[in-house]
Formats: C-alpha cells, sequence, structure tokens
C-alpha cells in the first residue's frame, strides 16, 4: 500500500484520496459492441485470422490503458475508434513482423527486456508511473517494490478502492511490457535492414557538394498555362497507351466504394425558439425571486449550465456570461437574450461576488475501517487529537499515510460537475481557514483536512445560468422525417435521386474511395449501418433513411460503382492521365515555337510572346528551386545548374508549370569543410529512414484482410 502511495504522491495532483475519484464524473464504458459468444473474424494477415471475440479483449485492454494513463473513466466516440484502430494497427505489424523474424531467427529474450527495464531510459518507460519525479527519470525500484507488493495482497483485507487502483496499475504495467517485448523485435529487425544499407566516401563526397555548391541563374520561361486546355486534342489511344505504361501506378490494394448520399440535418424553427424563448422568460422571473436552493432551481430549468454552490473564477462560466458579468447587478437577472456562438437562449443571475484565494495548500488523512460507526469514533479520535496538539505529519504517518501537503487551485474542478460528496469536500477545503482543521464525513471514509496555506486572491462568483439550447421539437423533427421517407419512397433508383434532389430541396453530395476500415460517412456520427449497406449494395441501389448523429440528422445512400482489389480502370484514372498528356502536348508546342523564334540569347528570349522571367540564387542540387513566377517546385533546374557552365544558356527545358531556358551568372559554395564520417553518418541515418518503409512492403504482401466493418 505504501508503494502505490508513492507512486501517485510522485505523479500529477490527485487531489481527493483513492477510491473517491473526485474528478472522474463520467461513468461507464465507451461501448460494448459485441456479445461474447459471437466467433465471427473480423480479419486476417498471412492467413492468420483475428476472431472478433480476440480482436474485443485487445480493444478493452487498449482502452483500460488509455483510461488509465488519461486518468478518465470513459473515452470519447473519436477516442474509442482511435483506439480499435491502433490496436488493428498494431495487431497487423506484429503478425507481419513476427513471419520475417521467425525466418531470420529475430527473438527477444527476458534477459533483454530486463536490461531494458534496468537501464531505464527506452521512452516507453517515461510512458509509466514509475518515474522520479525529481529526476525525470524511470526508477525501476519503483517497479520493483510496485511488483512485490502486488504480489503480496491481501485481496481480503486491503480496501476496494486501493485494490482497484492496484489492479488498473499492474494491468497497465503488462501491456507496457508486452509492448516492451513487441518494440524491440521491431527494432532488432529495423536495425537489420538500415544496417544493410550504408554509404561510402564517394557518395558522401557527392551528397556533400550537392549541399554546399550554390548557383545564381536568370530564368525564361513560356508557362503551361498561356495555352488554353480547349486548343489540345487528346486520343484515345494516347490515353490507353499512357495507362498501361504506368499501369503499376494505378494498382489497388483494397476494394473501395463511390456513394452518392444526401445528409439532412434537422434545425429549430421559428416556432421552436419562440416557445423556447418564452419558457426561458418564465424561468427568468422565478430566478428574480428564487433565495436558496439554486441547484435545484437550475436543474428543474433543463439548463445546459449547472449550478454549484462555490465561488469560481470568470473563467468557469459560459464567455457569453463573462462578456456580461461587469455589467451584471448582484442580485438581479440578466436576460433573457440569444447567444448566436452556441445557438442558445440565456438568463442569469450574480448571486454573490468576494476575493477568496485561488490556491489552497492542504493535508489530509482517510479514515477507514470496517464499518461506519468504527470510522466515525476513530476519525474523531484523530481531529481531536490534532486539534489537542498533535502532529498531523506523525498521526497520519502512523496510519500508513504521509500526510503530506497538496496544493488545489480552482483549475482543478470548475469545469467538473460537482456534488454530493465531491463537492463537500471542495467547500470544506474553500471554506476552511489557514491553520485550521475539519472532519468531513464522506461516504464510507471520513477525510481528516488541514489548510496549511492560501494565495492568489482573485475575484470570485456565484452566478446561477439558465442556458437553454434554440433545438427543434419534435414535431419539426417528425415533419422533417416525413418529408425525406417520402422523397426516398418517391425516388427508389439512384437515377431519380440524382434528378430530383435539388428541386426537392436537398443536396446531393459526392464521396469517392469511400474505404470499408472508415467508422461511418463523412464523418457524421452513427453511419456504421450505413457504410455497411454501401459494402453490400449493388451499384444503383439506394437505401433507406438511416436517423443518425446527435438524433438530429438523417441520410439517404446511393451506390454509384465499386472499384475492386486490382487496377483502377481508365475511366477512373482518365482525367489524370489526360492533364499528363495536355502538358506534354503544351511542351511540345512551346518548344516549336522557341525553336522557330530561333533565340540564342537570354535578351532573345525574353522577346518571345508569354515569356515570364526570374531570378533565382542559391540554387542547389539538394533541394528543389521554387520559381516564384511559375508559382512552381522545378528539381530540373537544381538538375542543371549543378553542371552547367557561367553565362552560358541552355537549351530549352520541359518543367513542372512550363518550359523554361537558364543562364548561369554565379557560382559560390557554402563556408562548410567535408567530414566523410559526418557525412556518412547522415546518409545511413536516410537509409535507415527510408529502410522504415519495408513496413509497407510487407503489408502489401501479407494478404491483410480487414472486415472489423461488419462487426465493430
Amino acid at each position: 500500500m505504501a508503494t502505490l502511495q508513492n507512486i501517485r504522491s510522485k505523479g500529477p495532483l490527485l487531489v481527493i484520496v483513492i477510491g473517491l475519484a473526485l474528478f472522474a464524473f463520467i461513468a461507464g464504458d465507451a461501448w460494448k459492441v459485441l456479445q461474447p459468444h459471437q466467433s465471427h473474424d473480423v480479419g486476417e494477415v498471412n492467413g492468420d485470422a483475428l476472431s472478433a471475440t480476440e480482436y474485443q479483449a485487445m480493444v478493452e485492454e487498449f482502452t483500460d490503458v488509455m483510461k488509465f494513463s488519461r486518468r478518465v473513466n470513459s473515452l470519447t466516440d473519436e477516442q474509442t475508434n482511435q483506439v480499435k484502430d491502433e490496436v488493428w494497427r498494431t495487431f497487423v505489424n506484429n503478425k507481419l513482423l513476427e513471419k520475417e523474424a521467425k525466418k531470420l531467427g529475430l527473438t527477444v529474450s527476458k534477459t533483454e527486456i530486463q536490461s531494458i527495464i534496468d537501464a531505464g531510459v527506452h521512452p516507453l518507460l517515461q510512458q509509466t508511473p514509475f518515474v522520479n519525479q525529481q529526476t525525470g527519470a524511470f526508477d525501476k525500484d519503483m517497479l520493483k517494490k510496485f511488483l512485490v507488493d502486488y504480489s503480496k495482497l491481501d485481496r481480503k483485507q486491503i480496501p476496494a478502492q486501493y485494490l482497484e487502483e492496484y489492479d488498473a496499475t499492474y494491468k497497465f504495467w503488462s501491456y507496457m511490457e508486452k509492448t516492451l517485448i513487441q518494440s524491440r523485435l521491431a527494432e532488432k529487425y529495423q536495425a537489420l535492414i538500415s544496417k544493410s544499407l550504408f554509404s561510402n566516401p564517394v557518395e558522401a563526397q557527392d551528397a556533400f557538394d550537392a549541399r554546399v555548391n550554390q548557383m545564381d541563374l536568370m530564368l525564361a520561361a513560356v508557362p503551361y498555362s498561356s495555352i488554353v486546355d480547349s486548343t489540345i486534342v487528346v486520343k484515345e489511344s494516347e490515353l490507353k497507351e499512357l495507362y498501361d505504361k504506368k499501369k503499376e501506378q494505378f494498382r489497388q490494394y483494397v476494394e473501395t466504394r463511390d456513394i452518392k448520399y444526401i445528409d439532412v440535418q434537422v434545425t429549430a424553427s421559428p416556432e421552436d425558439r419562440a416557445a423556447i424563448e418564452k419558457e426561458v422568460g418564465e424561468y427568468a422571473e422565478q430566478l428574480a425571486g428564487a433565495e436558496n436552493d439554486y441547484t435545484s432551481f437550475i436543474r428543474s430549468s433543463g439548463s445546459e449550465q449547472p449550478y454549484t454552490d462555490l465561488y469560481y473564477n470568470k473563467t468557469a462560466f459560459p464567455r457569453d456570461v463573462v462578456a456580461r458579468l461587469d455589467s451584471a447587478v448582484v442580485g438581479k437577472v440578466y436576460g433573457p437574450y440569444y447567444n448566436s456562438a452556441d445557438n442558445t437562449i440565456n438568463s442569469f443571475k450574480v448571486i454573490a461576488k468576494t476575493a477568496a484565494a485561488d490556491s489552497i495548500q492542504y493535508s489530509q488523512i482517510q479514515v477507514v475501517t470496517e464499518d461506519a460507526a468504527k470510522t466515525r469514533t476513530l476519525a474523531d479520535s484523530i481531529y481531536n487529537a490534532i486539534k489537542g496538539g498533535a502532529d498531523f505529519t506523525e498521526l497520519a504517518k502512523r496510519y500508513n499515510q504521509t500526510g503530506e501537503s497538496n496544493w488545489i487551485s480552482s483549475a482543478n474542478y470548475e469545469k467538473a460537475q460537482l456534488d454530493g460528496d465531491n463537492l463537500k469536500y471542495i467547500s470544506a477545503i474553500n471554506n476552511l481557514g489557514v491553520n485550521e482543521t475539519a472532519n468531513v464525513a464522506l461516504g464510507q471514509a471520513n477525510i481528516i483536512l488541514k489548510v496549511t496555506d492560501k494565495k492568489a486572491v482573485k475575484d470570485k462568483y456565484k452566478v446561477a445560468v439558465i442556458k437553454r439550447t434554440v433545438d427543434f421539437s419534435k414535431e419539426t423533427y417528425n415533419k422533417a422525417y416525413n418529408e425525406f421517407s417520402q422523397f426516398i419512397a418517391a425516388n427508389p433508383t439512384m437515377d431519380k435521386v440524382v434528378a430530383n434532389a435539388e428541386e426537392a430541396g436537398y443536396r446531393l453530395l459526392d464521396r469517392n474511395d469511400l474505404y470499408s476500415s472508415e467508422h461511418g460517412i463523412a464523418g457524421i456520427r452513427g453511419t456504421k449501418d450505413a457504410l455497411k449497406w454501401a459494402f453490400s449494395a449493388k451499384p444503383g441501389d439506394v437505401s433507406g433513411l438511416y436517423e443518425c448523429g446527435e438524433s438530429d440528422r438523417m441520410l439517404v445512400v446511393t451506390l454509384v460503382g465499386v472499384t475492386p482489389e486490382g487496377y483502377r480502370s481508365l475511366k477512373q484514372v482518365q482525367d489524370q492521365l489526360r492533364a499528363e498528356i495536355i502538358k506534354d502536348k503544351k511542351a511540345e508546342k512551346i518548344m516549336e515555337n522557341m525553336k522557330a523564334a530561333n533565340a540564342t540569347s537570354f535578351d532573345q528570349y525574353k522577346a518571345i510572346a508569354n515569356v515570364v522571367t526570374d531570378s533565382i540564387k542559391h540554387v542547389t542540387f539538394a533541394a528543389p528551386a521554387y520559381v516564384p513566377a511559375l508559382r512552381s517546385s522545378e528539381p530540373l533546374i537544381g538538375a542543371y545548374a549543378s553542371v552547367a557552365e557561367l553565362n552560358k544558356l541552355s537549351a530549352p527545358i520541359k518543367g513542372n508549370a512550363g518550359v523554361f531556358v537558364l543562364q548561369l551568372y554565379a557560382k559560390d559554395k557554402l563556408n562548410e569543410t567535408f567530414d566523410v564520417k559526418s557525412e556518412e553518418a547522415t546518409l545511413e541515418n536516410m537509409h535507415a529512414r527510408m529502410a522504415g518503409r519495408v513496413m509497407n512492403d510487407l503489408y502489401l504482401k501479407g494478404e491483410v484482410k480487414d472486415t472489423r466493418y461488419l462487426f465493430f
């Protein structure tokens, strides 16, 4: 228990006692999506299948790790989706790596892992709770002591709150230890690949010269934009020829789908707004006469801003309230008024204003025994002893606690919804004077509190706020639902949806290359079923109506086409190919015009129609030059400049944004000394980064199948 107390005291401020969970206000798991008896596979790698049950267990494990590291009780939908994707990515990478490592005989021994832990410098170790806050380094002794204490836990005697924290810490460490093994295996494999890519003195000299040799030159260019696209004819045979030449670039590794969809978002009608304004006005009149129990009154008003009977800084209140606080009178009601920033009708009453400390230093002793009566008796005894002059810290140590001082500021609780024991606890700390002590009964425990210092006095307020969103009524939603349903029923085919959407007042949207690995459509919450439909439908099909978003949106989807695994069709990439052919033909035409002009000097090129000129300095072979006149990056400029002779005009060069000629007028060299070892080391690091791309190659060969969308 002392170990856990030490770990927690060295971490970020966790203000309340273990188990009271003062700052964990959101209860419940983020999601439960699959019944344990299901055994479908969610994907496979190199023929090794991952069952839905296994995947769910992995997701729940990583979810617990995320909740522990962030000190929260649940994750948002977005965070949960990130967890799912990270778990899948890790599974795929580990499976790919395991196969290669097995071929090569690469393993990670327990001795290696222990050596990593003993060294304490691996980045993963810095993410554990076992970090010495004074040195900022991983402390292996903290870990060892925790593991010893955990193995000796008496689960029948230790309080449930402590046991829960011990178990969470142990699960977190078990996950990190497993990740260390996987990480070490990946490091060894990457090292094997990267060490096979070495440099040499010749490459080092070339890299050095490419970086330090700089050139200044003049450029005269005819932009491709000077020729209208419609004047260029592209034949189907030319498209086909270029497609065949570049076909590998159009390889499709995963099936995708193209859809059109209508997203209807329901908003409040003028009648809805008027009704809410009237209701807020009535509550505002009642608020003016209220004198106590503002918590219950504000709750009954349906306000999105709960009332807490504590003095808060201005920053704790909504921005629209803060903007009006200085003009509000204590005891008077301000509003109602509309705030467009959050689409709300508002009214508020400044109940009181005072100057109070924003930071408070305090110590505490938690008192918990086998029953409430004995807890109260022991707490009273400790409290009376302190009041009689006993040393607070010494008494705390007698009950296996440090009694050390902590600081709490309003920032720790102002954004949270405080009630019950949480409110009682914070109120006690705020209401105590310096060197005053209190015995606070909280649920199953008592807390002996002592405030030792206060500082940072600020103006603070008690404000009761009525904040109501201008939301649509049930009638408004039903009307929108019925109208959209009728539209879908009257347009059962894709052609009819496309033809009639605009006339019916709906906006038809496109989404190409929709992947099954996404978590919905167009980032709209609650569209997972629509995604599943899209991957089971046939081109031309129209879905039913999906209710989604925050119960405020409706969606219909029609499948336009399927791009199967393999190669994208010529039709799908013809615009890209046509643009490339048009550019090449423009380049040919410009070069012909340049040849016809018979220009032999830079000044003569400047006289050609549509020419733009520029002067570019400090050009190197190592980096592409940016040409402001063309608004384009042009790698060929550096290549030419690195071998060009001074004051010699180049032949026309086909660039990214136009055809240009160059004339070098100055050469220079950075004042650097060639260090072959340093250059080789830089190149080897670059090669090592390139070696990291090997995982992409393994993925393409790994026959990875991802069907998570069917279940999750």
